[in-house]
Parts: C-alpha cells; sequence; structure tokens
C-alpha cells in the first residue's frame, strides 16, 4: 500500500462509524443541571459533546413514543400502511387515560389524524390505536418496540406499552432516549407534524378536538423542530428535543427534571452551549479528488484516478485546534477491468495517530480492457472451465 498524508489545523472529532466507542468530548458537564440525567448530542454522527448520569435506567413517560412513532414511520416507509388508511378504534385504545385526542371507540378516523395527534399532542389514545392497527394488538406491537431496540443498540432499554403510561420495568436511558430520537430525522414526514404549535382532529360526528404541540421549544426555541415530551409523577418531567442551525443538528435529552418548565429551560441551555461551541466541518467531500493515480494492468488505460466516495464531516470545536492528518491508502496496481464509483482503496482521518473516520477511495472513471486481450481471457476461461 502508498500513503498520502495531509496535515489540517482543526480540532476535529469522530464521525459516525466511530461516535458510539468515544468518550463524550467533554469529561465534564459544563452546564449545571438539576435534572438527574442529560445528554448533548450531534444528531447524523452520534457524537456525545456532554453528558449527566446518562446510561442510568429510568420511567421517560410520553419520550416513549418516539419508538412507537419511528415504527410507524417505517411500516408508512414499507407501504404496510398508509396515511389515507381508516382506523377503527377500540375500546381499549379509546379508554386509555392521560393526554388524549379524545377518540370515540368503534369509530374510524384516518391513520394521519392519528399520527398527527400522537407526535403533536401526545395522545395515548392515538397512539394504541396505531399499534392495534399495525400490529394487531398493543402487546406485539411492544414486541416490535423491543425488537427494534435491540437492533439500535438500546442496551438499557425494555418496553411494556407504547404510551410511556407507568408500567413496572419499563426503562430506557438518556443515550438510548438519544440515540433512538436521531432515527426520526431518516424521516421528513416526521417535521411535517413536529413543527405543528396548534391543530384540530375532527370526529365522525362532527365533534372537535384541538391539538397543541406538548413541545413549547418548537416556539420559543430557534431551529428546533422535533422530539417528544413526557411527564409523569413517577418520571417527573422529561424531554428529547432536538434543533437544527446550518448544518448542524443538536439532541438535548433531559430526565427527570423537577419541573415542566425546568426540563425546557436544561435543554434550551444544553442547545444553547452546543451552537455556541461547535460546528460541522465537511473534511472531504463526496467525489472530491484525492489527486492521486493508481496504475492498471491490462487495461485501455495505464492508470485510474481515485476520488472520495462518501463526504467525511465531523464535529469541531469552535476556535478549537488540534493536529490531523488526512492518509488515503490505495494498492500499487489493480486489474482490468475497473468499474468507475468501485471502491480501491480508503480516507482515513487520524487524530493523534488514532482513525477517528474513514470513507472508501474510489474509482474515477472505468478502465475496460482491450478488445483482443480481453477475447482471449474469455478463451482461456471457457477451455478452463471446460
Amino acid at each position: 500500500m502508498r500513503f498520502a498524508a495531509l496535515c489540517v489545523a482543526l480540532a476535529l472529532f469522530p464521525g459516525t462509524a466511530l461516535a458510539a466507542t468515544q468518550a463524550p468530548l467533554e469529561a465534564e458537564v459544563p452546564l449545571e443541571l438539576s435534572c438527574p440525567s442529560a445528554i448533548l448530542m450531534e444528531a447524523s454522527t452520534g457524537r456525545v459533546i456532554f453528558e449527566k448520569d446518562a446510561d442510568a435506567p429510568r420511567p421517560v413517560a410520553s419520550v416513549t413514543k418516539v419508538m412507537t412513532i419511528l415504527l410507524t414511520l417505517e411500516a408508512l416507509e414499507q407501504e404496510t400502511i398508509s396515511l389515507d388508511d381508516r382506523v377503527v378504534v377500540s375500546e381499549n385504545a379509546a379508554g386509555m387515560g392521560g393526554s388524549q385526542a379524545l377518540l370515540d371507540a368503534n369509530s374510524a378516523y384516518r391513520l394521519e389524524d392519528l399520527l398527527k395527534s400522537t407526535i403533536v399532542a401526545s395522545a395515548n389514545d392515538s397512539a394504541v390505536a396505531l399499534a392495534e392497527h399495525i400490529a394487531g394488538a398493543q402487546e406485539v406491537f411492544v414486541a416490535r418496540m423491543n425488537a427494534r431496540a435491540k437492533e439500535l443498540g438500546l442496551e438499557n432499554t425494555h418496553y411494556v406499552n407504547c404510551t410511556g403510561l407507568p408500567a413496572e420495568g419499563q426503562y430506557t436511558t438518556a443515550r438510548d432516549v438519544a440515540t433512538l430520537s436521531r432515527e426520526l430525522d431518516r424521516f421528513p414526514l416526521y417535521y411535517t407534524y413536529s413543527t405543528i404549535w396548534t391543530d384540530q382532529i375532527t370526529h365522525e360526528g362532527g365533534r372537535v378536538t384541538d391539538l397543541t404541540n406538548t413541545n413549547r421549544l418548537i416556539r420559543f426555541y430557534d431551529g428546533c423542530d422535533g422530539y417528544k415530551t413526557g411527564s409523569t409523577n413517577e418520571a417527573r418531567y422529561c424531554v428529547s428535543a432536538t434543533a437544527k442551525r446550518g448544518t448542524l443538528r443538536l439532541i438535548a435529552v433531559v430526565l427527570g427534571a423537577p419541573a415542566g418548565q425546568t426540563r425546557f429551560d436544561e435543554a434550551r441551555k444544553m442547545l444553547d452551549y452546543g451552537f455556541a461551541n461547535y460546528r460541522m466541518t465537511t473534511l472531504v467531500p463526496e467525489g472530491a479528488d484525492l489527486d492521486m493515480r493508481v496504475a492498471v494492468r491490462l487495461g485501455t488505460r495505464d492508470d485510474v484516478g481515485a476520488v472520495s466516495g462518501e463526504e467525511i464531516s465531523l464535529l469541531t470545536r469552535a476556535g478549537g485546534e488540534n493536529a490531523l492528518n488526512i492518509e488515503v491508502a490505495l494498492p500499487e496496481t489493480l486489474d482490468a477491468p475497473v468499474r468507475q464509483g468501485e471502491p480501491i482503496g480508503e480516507i482515513r482521518v487520524l487524530q493523534d495517530g488514532e482513525i477517528v473516520a474513514r470513507a472508501p477511495a474510489v474509482a474515477a472513471e472505468s478502465v475496460g480492457m482491450p478488445g483482443m486481450i480481453e477475447s482471449l481471457l474469455r478463451i482461456f476461461e471457457n477451455w478452463r472451465v471446460g
């Protein structure tokens, strides 16, 4: 292998593939927080800026519905359900306590209204109606919630219901909530509803239920556009809040705050700190010319150029400075044919000698084989096989 190294003077931190194995960027919590558990995370990479007892299992009330919402969005993506589905609400769903859309038992509602009222107003009846429609029974849906949690690596999470209403054995952590919340960013449809401040749904008999977003930051914090609140006597006051400014999206999770306004105040402080002190830096754009070529044997041309196959964007400390190396590892030679976009090497970002991010180096163009050589090789291959 041969390597090309370029030193970059930036305070750079790990990208997506390596974020889960890294310690928080800040060893100490830089803010005064009254809540027992909290975490501030960059959304695209999952990089943790700081945390406070982020792995302590806790009840989180309606923040549980982040998983309910995610499974609904995934079912929509898989086209096993549709926003236009007519969902008949069971007696069980209509009888849910806590926050409600006041659904009428045995009445039909558009699935879109159930999803909207779950996201905006944290409606327990709507969440259970969605669960029963998707899986046939809430118990089956909850099994899917737990299976999805395992797939996402949520090691300290267990669900008992889809609403977050108090239940023995139901818990999660600030870290798991933030990791789960990141998944919603894959669905632009989510933000169609999460950014609604007030709305309403109309029942079959003409009765109207007004909906108000339970997340006050949607209206009162610049860039906030989603995630979920929750509160019960057991869980106290919780929120997973996200905001985006420029290319930087942050997630602030506050669990167990002593008062409703406190959770918003502390999430606001966390987000303020992140935006003031960090930024996303695109170090290597996708398709960037690496200014390196690899020899090609038996090709229609002697060599092939290399470009970046993926973008490398990393979290940077504003005003910080740190030595960082970019290495491109390529083979000495390649055998024709080579297809454009085919991986031929690797781009590695190193900090203090440790790889903190990587991306494939790919062929900039295709290199075929001369017609005579290709024909002879095919004849030889057919003879050998025969």
